[in-house]
């Protein structure tokens, strides 16, 4: 699938913006959620209440008990993929609350 010119332009444009007033930690957590949403099966995601990013860690709110404990049985893997597809230096850890 190939991005639209504009398209391309309107998405430097938002992280332009979000680098100077200091959101950008915002916008990598939106780019996780979507990562897991892809990633994982739809019923699985609704019960992600919440993706943030707080001093270089990823925090992670989930509803449901038994994804919350696989996600901390999996946290190394998950934190890995985030590592891999967002950058090494980006985050530390990984909470799931």
């Amino acid at each position: 699938m190939k991005k639209k010119k504009r398209e391309y332009q309107s998405s430097e444009l938002v992280k332009s913006f979000a680098k100077i007033y200091g959101f950008e930690d915002k916008l990598v957590a939106f780019e996780i959620k979507d990562f897991l949403e892809d990633y994982l099966d739809k019923s699985l995601f609704s019960e992600i209440r919440s993706v943030n990013i707080e001093e270089k860690c990823v925090v992670i709110k989930i509803d449901s008990p038994l994804l919350k404990h696989d996600f901390q049985m999996r946290k190394s893997f998950y934190l890995k993929k985030f590592r891999d597809k967002f950058g090494e230096e980006k985050f530390n850890d990984l909470k799931i609350l």
